[in-house]
């Protein structure tokens, strides 16, 4: 990956990660596709990131596969799956490690999300919408079938005629209907789009446990996989052991106390 198709920094709490091939509409290159995944194992192993965002550079969010590469997969067919890193599961969903990040991964959707743009969208936790943004599948416009976990995911997200009027229709969704349907999280002015961002995760890190962050994404992603009945089980064991951990303590103490809770970082892993 170069450095001028992906940058990062830093807002306080906020860990911002920017494609940066703008006359592209930020498409997306085999390099760039691996160094948002350096990145974000980066970003969730730095104690002072609280959360992390992905966002676009210029008029697009991301476009999705670059035509080039896309013209290769459909002569050569797609890669091997690639080693989705320590610690992760291997997955051949495009941008699936980011669904095992332990911190919360948020889109900054800037304008259109395209494709694998929209596959990018999907895999973040949140997603907050430029006013003017979009969103949309294109598999169908391209002959391509429902791609990328799309067909698990999206039905969870929205339901199920819902996702399938979108990967159907292929057609473009705007950020006010984005968040009717419930795959936006917030909408705002495009000038503001990662001030928002960075407040709500400054109002986080101001208050939330951030193992309690990670454990949480990790046990809602388990039991989406599993039966009530599991999940409740687990659930009770997992209770127990969060009851033994200082960060229990802290935030019983602060709230007697009267105080903003002082809890440990994360840096992933059992940290």
């Amino acid at each position: 990956m170069s450095d001028l198709e992906a940058g990062y920094t830093r807002r306080g709490p906020l860990g911002v990660i920017t494609l940066r091939r703008p006359e592209a509409l930020n498409a997306l290159t085999s390099g760039m596709i691996a160094g948002i995944h350096q990145l974000a194992l980066a970003a969730e192993r730095d104690p002072e990131v609280v959360a992390l965002c992905i966002t676009g550079e210029g008029r697009g969010f991301c476009a999705g596969i670059d035509m080039s590469l896309l013209t290769e997969h459909t002569r050569s067919g797609p890669p091997p799956a690639s080693d989705a890193g320590e610690n992760q599961r291997t997955r051949p969903a495009l941008f699936s490690f980011l669904l095992d990040i332990s911190k919360p991964v948020i889109a900054a959707v800037n304008g259109v999300g395209a494709g694998g743009g929209f596959v990018l969208a999907m895999m973040c936790d949140l997603r907050f919408m430029a006013e003017d943004a979009n969103l949309i599948t294109i598999f169908s416009r391209r002959g391509l079938i429902a791609e990328h976990g799309t067909s698990w995911l999206l039905p969870r997200m929205i339901g199920l005629n819902r996702a399938l009027d979108l990967l159907w229709s292929s057609r473009r969704l705007d950020a006010a209907e984005a968040y009717r349907l419930g795959l936006a999280d917030r909408v705002v002015p495009a000038d503001k789009l990662l001030d928002e961002v960075e407040a709500y995760v400054t109002a986080i890190a101001s208050s939330v446990s951030p193992r309690a962050l990670a454990v949480i994404k990790a046990q809602v992603h388990r039991h989406l996989e599993t039966s009530f009945d599991i999940a409740a089980v687990e659930s009770a064991a997992m209770m127990t052991e969060a009851l033994a951990h200082p960060d229990a303590a802290e935030g019983a103490t602060s709230f007697v106390e009267r105080r903003a809770p002082k809890f440990a970082p994360w840096a992933g892993g059992n940290s």
